[in-house]
């Protein structure tokens, strides 16, 4: 039998337990993150209403197009491109596209994020200008929303975004993809040092689920049903509140957390 890195597979449980924090079987299917966006109307620097640019550095982000219609504007090593979004389509992109949406009427999606837990812990990096990039009090204090003003510190914040995404699409368009380097460069500054608890949230969340599935086939072809007899349903209940504000737009977010075992 390979060796492997130990798991914890999801054990018995009665109906309303609630999901154990770092349980590799009550997470949600392959570990990702599930938020439904109702992208901002806001209007940016150029006349287009949307949310924010920015990059993920570590996880692969999918959408899945509820309703509205948009557009999804993109940097990387092909270039500039321009993406129409209409209801029903999915998409996804990898590590290092810098992506902003721009919404043309009411567009809703359904994110799925590669990596739950590193999103939510730094993992995106804002397309500020170079300015503020080079210096992580300053990208801090922008990044981070008010309690007393979410609304307008979001509005800034994406204005802001949007400023420097603007200068990098031109910058592209001129020189090529290579002018992209210092903005790698700088994300990477910001966040390297969180590389260690990022590898330890992937490690409890994505890599034990994956790891999971072999635990599964090891009982598989040992024709023993383990898995099979301790089965179960979990639950994560509409959110009740206010949406939370994004970069991109108001988030209904589904945490694993609060998912409960209803069968």
């Amino acid at each position: 039998m390979p060796e492997r890195s130990p798991v914890t597979p999801l054990g018995p449980a009665t109906p309303g337990t609630p999901a154990t924090p770092g349980t590799p079987g009550a997470a949600f299917p392959g570990a990702t993150g599930v938020t439904v966006l109702d992208v901002y109307d806001w209007t940016a620097p150029d006349g287009l209403p949307g949310g924010s640019a920015h990059v993920h550095l570590a996880s692969t982000e999918g959408y899945v197009v509820l309703s509205g219609a948009g557009r999804l504007q993109t940097l990387g090593a092909a270039g500039y491109a321009e993406t129409p979004l209409r209801s029903g389509d999915c998409l996804w992109f990898t590590p290092g596209i810098i992506h902003r949406l721009v919404n043309d009427g009411d567009l809703r999606l359904l994110v799925v994020m590669q990596n739950a837990g590193l999103p939510e812990h730094g993992d995106a990096v804002l397309t500020f200008p170079p300015e503020i990039l080079a210096d992580p009090g300053e990208y801090a204090a922008a990044a981070t929303l008010s309690p007393d003003d979410p609304a307008g510190s979001a509005r800034r914040r994406a204005a802001l975004a949007v400023e420097g995404y603007l200068a990098l699409r031109t910058a592209v368009l001129d020189a090529g993809p290579a002018a992209l380097d210092g903005f790698y460069a700088a994300g990477l500054a910001l966040t390297g040092g969180r590389a260690g608890d990022w590898r330890e949230r992937w490690r409890g969340g994505a890599l034990a689920t994956a790891e999971l599935t072999g635990a599964h086939l090891d009982e598989i072809g040992a024709y023993a049903p383990g898995h099979l007899e301790s089965a179960g349903l979990w639950r994560i209940g509409r959110p009740a509140g206010e949406r939370s504000y994004g970069m991109c737009g108001r988030l209904t977010t589904y945490p694993p957390s609060r998912a409960v075992r209803v069968g």
